[in-house]
């Protein structure tokens, strides 16, 4: 029996069974507010295609944008019909059309830069979390610097930018493996720079200049469950999204006000709501550590704080050390033979820390003991955000205190799953 061609799955383009609209109505009778809803497709070859598949390659798919409808909920009303992201991309070049994780990875990463719209940003995203995000004086630069902070996940990623993608974006992007790349506009010369990868989604999002109007905007979001039902919930929405919003570290435990005695300094402020508002991105239990505008190691989706902690510091350590192997030797750290190249990188790894020195540490929900923050002040960390109310936060600030850390408070968890 001859050997099952396993990469065939990969190539397959499932039927897609789904209706051409769907209609969602909250309440009956005159109190009953129906969305409208009508499906995405491209024209691919000679037929008009949806979605390749779902997360996988046996589960068909569709994608709705939303055509009709308003809702409102007590104070809380969505996002008009018409004003379209992610779920209504310009297809500018294809070697495959998207498939359903292409299309949520992009949309995850928008909600990120959808907060970061002041300068140039770049967010890579692998399986709906970051993997790297960055600011720049140019988008150039701001690629560069999210590639760097994790260059192993970002292969297959999908890379998202802000602003125009420039000749020297586009060369940098076509030196790695990508699956996406999302920008407002492609300038001159660019798909020509792209065409070389043939497999490359470019996706035109032109809405993306105004991402800056979806900062403080909400839509309905669903959840299906096993047995057909669905929770629905307002999506997330950081009531911090500029530093002066963060409040003091400070609380009263058995009569005595503890507070955070260092404030963070003006740069210190800057990577804490950045780092906060990249948070929004991020699967929870989750830590992040950031500095100079760049995460630095992100953790995700873990059962513990101190265990996430502890994760994106070693991947902090692990990306800068291949990293550092790539730009020096032309290889990833783990394909180093040399002995003697390995030490000195490891040398030079752990001297700063993994690049965590200095940095700042983020977390989507409180410190329940100080344990979780012990990990970031052991390598150095400069200031810390997190939402606050543990009881114990009376302990963490002490800890903070004595280790001359600056911490913030946001008064508001982070979850995300």
């Amino acid at each position: 029996m001859p050997p099952q061609d396993l990469k065939a799955a990969y190539r397959t383009i499932v039927d897609d069974p789904f209706p051409a609209d769907l209609e969602i109505s909250f309440g009956r009778g005159k109190q009953r507010q129906t969305m409208v809803y009508e499906k995405v497709t491209w024209r691919i070859g000679d037929e008009q295609r949806g979605l390749r598949y779902g997360e996988n390659p046996d589960q068909p798919a569709a994608m709705y944008k939303l055509v009709n409808g308003n809702l409102v909920l007590g104070e809380v009303q969505s996002i008009r019909p018409g004003r379209y992201l992610a779920s209504d991309p310009e297809l500018v070049q294809f070697g495959k059309h998207p498939g359903k994780i292409n299309l949520t990875d992009a949309d995850n990463a928008l909600n990120i830069l959808r907060y970061l719209h002041d300068t140039p940003c770049a967010v890579i995203v692998k399986h709906n979390n970051p993997c790297g995000v960055a600011k720049g004086a140019s988008i150039a630069e701001a690629y560069y610097r999210a590639n760097k902070a994790d260059r192993l996940a970002a292969f297959g990623g999908c890379i998202a930018l802000n602003r125009e993608v420039d000749l020297e974006t586009a060369r940098l992007i076509a030196e790695n493996y990508a699956e996406v790349v999302v920008a407002p506009e492609f300038a001159d010369g660019v798909i020509d720079v792209f065409a070389a990868k043939k497999n490359l989604r470019v996706m035109k999002i032109g809405n993306m200049r105004r991402l800056n109007d979806f900062a403080a905007q909400r839509f309905v979001d669903f959840k299906s469950l096993i047995d057909g039902g669905v929770i629905a919930q307002w999506s997330f929405l950081p009531a911090a999204r500029q530093a002066g919003q963060f409040l003091p570290a400070e609380c009263v435990y058995q009569g005595r006000t503890y507070r955070a005695q260092r404030q963070p300094s003006a740069r210190e402020l800057e990577d804490l709501l950045f780092g906060w508002l990249v948070e929004a991105g991020v699967t929870s239990n989750s830590v992040l550590y950031v500095k100079d505008g760049a995460t630095v190691g992100i953790g995700t989706g873990e059962q513990d704080r101190v265990g996430v902690a502890e994760i994106a510091r070693d991947k902090a350590y692990r990306k800068l050390a291949d990293w550092l192997a790539w730009e020096r030797h032309g290889k990833p750290y783990n394909e180093l033979t040399d002995a003697g190249q390995r030490a000195a990188l490891d040398a030079e790894v752990a001297a700063c820390h993994g690049g965590l020195a200095g940095s700042c540490m983020v977390s989507d929900a409180f410190f329940p003991f100080r344990d979780g923050v012990e990990v970031g002040i052991r390598e150095g960390i400069a200031a810390i955000v997190q939402p606050g109310g543990s009881l114990r936060d009376w302990d963490v600030i002490e800890c903070c205190n004595a280790a001359n850390v600056a911490m913030v408070f946001t008064g508001q968890r982070s979850f995300k799953h």
